[in-house]
């Protein structure tokens, strides 16, 4: 699978491995679309409509090559975030994630973001080191994840997505100043 660079796997892809990466990208939502800016609201009831956008949102951050993915970069304001720290990890779908505890130190590490262009934007983010979360399963099972390390700052990161939070908020006025400069449009200039 490749190696995880900024949460976002780097590898070479063939044309075709590529061309399904685009597409995938392409149903994500992107900087500055303005739902990744709302808060996502509770899962009142965990039916049929959650586990088809669990499988949904899996079968995305598969084909874009990310490590995570929250609904809201869907534009599906709702509390569900799927993650797969790394190749040897399962796969995680998480509704209504919340964080009970965290701890050791904070760490600050480069984070790439799905909805930020992919690989072009990479920031250094700040975050604690180790982290508790309760959240139920798309089964309905009560989960408690004690997460350290990357699953820990994937997490952070995708829980960031449910309340409107973006990289570019948690980083340094320097580096958000640069990442929006990659992100600003520009123009397009026809022949001379």
């Amino acid at each position: 699978m490749g190696e995880v660079e900024g949460q976002v796997r780097s590898e070479e892809l063939d044309a075709e491995r590529e061309a399904r990466r685009q597409l995938a990208l392409a149903q994500v939502r992107q900087y500055p679309d303005p739902v990744l800016r709302l808060k996502a609201n509770d899962v009142e009831e965990i039916d049929d409509s959650v586990t088809g956008l669990v499988e949904r949102m899996k079968g995305l951050m598969t084909e874009a090559r990310g490590v995570g993915l929250a609904a809201p970069q869907l534009g599906i304001l709702r509390r569900v975030l799927v993650y797969q720290a790394g190749e040897e990890e399962p796969f995680m779908a998480l509704v209504n994630p919340r964080v009970v505890e965290t701890g050791g130190e904070q760490i600050a590490d480069d984070e790439g973001c799905l909805s930020l262009g992919a690989a072009t934007v990479i920031v250094e983010v700040e975050r604690p080191s180790t982290i508790v979360v309760e959240a139920t399963s798309p089964d309905g099972e009560e989960l408690r994840i004690e997460a350290e390390g990357l699953e820990a700052r994937v997490i952070q990161h995708e829980l960031d997505h449910l309340d409107g939070v973006l990289i570019i908020d948690r980083t340094s006025p320097e580096q958000r100043r640069e990442a929006l400069a990659k992100l600003r449009p520009q123009p397009v200039l026809g022949p001379t």
